[in-house]
């Protein structure tokens, strides 16, 4: 229902005023540290772009670039630097200044292909534009595992292989189309992860052929088109979303699945105001092909440079059921939600939350989020444990050019989220899709650490260390102790039986913690053609070995071609 409303909203639009499209960078593609990096070396915040809204528009990059290129010498950036802009450009070429920015290939294959080094196949005319890239992935693995004193190893394997397509017609209506075919072997613990949760992290619908494969596939596209020329875009389609400017997310992240959405974004002086309306899939239990029902989510999203170096925004979601049915009072652009929900009977999860970015000394960055899942003043400055006091908080901070040496960047972050957050008193209003968080993908109840260091020692070569420490709680023997997102908050197990809605700290069940690193060398051999190789580490236990621990070790290697390198690193 939801696709059928809003594709008959864009199409009428579309006939009426559309003009001056765009089309946006790939979620977890490297063009977006260096767009972070080369704002907070400029020293100011751009109106290009708001970077806490991702995916961030090709035509706004090109311009930043553009400008920033001019001003390199009074910025101070390195060549290789001015070598990541120049790409950066040419994968994008259409927006440049001229629509001719793409960098001419030295040898095109059969004077037909790759005429332009980032583009495989590219028409160009007065009235049309297209790009057409192949998408190929290989890797493989070898990883010993350890669960208590017991010790194996397996050689795994993933690939993918898809097509994606981009362009413009009319310089009205901009389009994308990505699809691809996957087959994924996993590391032990993702394995688990995915057979608890019955989904593949990031995906869909999936098949096991056998008990090591995952088959899947991702198709994801959008048609987009300007209502008022640089002000005023819609944006329909099927696709991930992100809301932050950290590696996770308390408002919204690209960790689940893709949903069908139309987006309204308003970009107007120092201010970008956004509607998101999303259709999501509830949580579901596994078994023979069926209908699927629906769930729904609209957000609103503002965001202010209130100086040349600081940026706040506002936050409010609303995740609910109906039976297939959008309803209209959540498709006002411009509402305060709380009073809708309790007009509708207070059926919904209604949550509020707040943003910054500041840069400073043009080489340091700092960030953070806090999420509000319920509010009742009088508990939430009480120190009660009251059990409904759900809220996260996230800080960060990014050092460019650490100690003074070139390309080398440093960031880290913490998460804290309180317990039952994320979760609501029906499982069709909780805030998941497709049986995946859609903020962070630990759920709740539980401190995070994470640290990442980055160094481009030359031009086509990129490397990278993340850690990541946590600690959560865990639920044991049908317990619920506010970690699991999915369970009814308000079945929830008392901590202090005399007073059952009190008492609750960060962590109140049997406490995990976890400690994983990875190394990562990419090599760019062409453009987006990366080989990588690397290793990682992973060591899960529990409080009193109160179960066995377990740990994985596994090193990997592959190439891929316009595609983001697969992440384990995610719990």
């Amino acid at each position: 229902m939801l696709k059928k409303t809003l594709l008959t909203v864009a199409l009428a639009t579309t006939t009426c005023f559309s003009f001056a499209q765009t089309t946006y960078l790939q979620l977890g593609q490297e063009d977006y540290p260096l767009l972070d990096r080369l704002e907070t070396r400029s020293g100011k915040l751009t109106t290009d772009f708001f970077s806490t809204i991702k995916p961030i528009s090709r035509k706004g990059a090109v311009s930043f670039l553009e400008k920033t290129k001019e001003a390199s010498d009074s910025i101070g950036l390195s060549k290789i630097d001015l070598y990541n802009i120049d790409h950066m450009i040419s994968v994008s070429g259409e927006w440049a200044h001229d629509e001719n920015g793409a960098i001419d290939s030295k040898k095109p294959w059969f004077k037909t292909f790759y005429k332009k080094q980032p583009d495989f196949y590219r028409v160009k005319t007065k009235d049309f534009f297209l790009v057409v890239n192949p998408v190929i992935s290989g890797q493989v693995m070898e990883e010993k595992y350890k669960t208590g004193d017991v010790s194996q190893s397996q050689t795994l394997y993933s690939s993918s292989r898809g097509v994606e397509l981009r362009g413009w017609i009319a310089k009205k209506l901009g389009f994308y189309t990505y699809f691809a075919d996957n087959q994924e072997q996993m590391p032990s613990y993702v394995k688990e992860w995915t057979e608890m949760h019955q989904a593949v992290p990031g995906a869909d619908y999936y098949q096991t052929p056998s008990n090591k494969t995952y088959d899947y596939l991702q198709a994801r596209g959008y048609i987009d088109f300007a209502a008022i020329k640089g002000y005023l875009n819609f944006t329909f389609g099927y696709d991930k979303q992100f809301i932050g400017d950290g590696m996770t997310s308390l408002f919204l992240s690209d960790f689940s699945a893709s949903g069908a959405f139309l987006r309204i974004n308003t970009k107007i002086w120092k201010l970008n105001y956004q509607n998101l309306y999303m259709e999501l899939q509830p949580q579901y239990t596994r078994g023979a092909d069926q209908q699927l029902p629906h769930k729904y989510a609209t957000m609103h999203h503002l965001s202010i440079n209130a100086t040349k170096w600081l940026n706040v925004g506002l936050f409010e979601s609303v995740i609910f059921g109906r039976t297939d049915r959008y309803p209209f009072d959540y498709m006002i652009p411009i509402i305060f939600y709380r009073s809708i929900e309790r007009y509708n009977g207070s059926p919904d999860n209604v949550n509020l939350g707040f943003n910054f970015k500041a840069i400073a000394l043009k080489h340091l960055q700092f960030y953070g989020q806090f999420f509000l899942d319920e509010l009742r003043t009088s508990e939430f400055f009480a120190n009660t444990g009251w059990f409904g006091k759900k809220f996260g908080v996230q800080l960060g901070a990014k050092y460019y050019d650490a100690f003074t040496v070139k390309n080398l960047d440093l960031q880290g972050e913490i998460n804290i989220v309180r317990p039952y957050t994320y979760s609501h008193s029906d499982s069709i209003a909780n805030y998941t899709n497709y049986n995946q968080p859609l903020a962070n993908p630990l759920g709740a109840s539980f401190a995070q650490l994470i640290g990442k260091v980055s160094y481009q020692p030359v031009k086509n070569l990129y490397l990278t260390a993340t850690g990541m420490y946590y600690q959560q709680s865990t639920d044991t023997a049908g317990s619920n102790y506010g970690s699991n997102i999915f369970l009814n908050y308000a079945d929830n197990t008392p901590v202090n039986p005399s007073n059952p809605e009190y008492g609750y700290k960060l962590i109140n069940g049997l406490k995990a913690t976890c400690l994983s690193m990875n190394l990562n060398a990419s090599y760019e051999l062409r453009e987006n053609l990366f080989f990588d190789l690397g290793v990682n580490y992973r060591h899960y236990s529990y409080a009193n070995d109160y179960y066995p621990s377990n740990a994985s070790t596994y090193v990997y290697g592959g190439f891929r071609l316009n595609i983001a390198r697969r992440n384990y690193n995610f719990y």
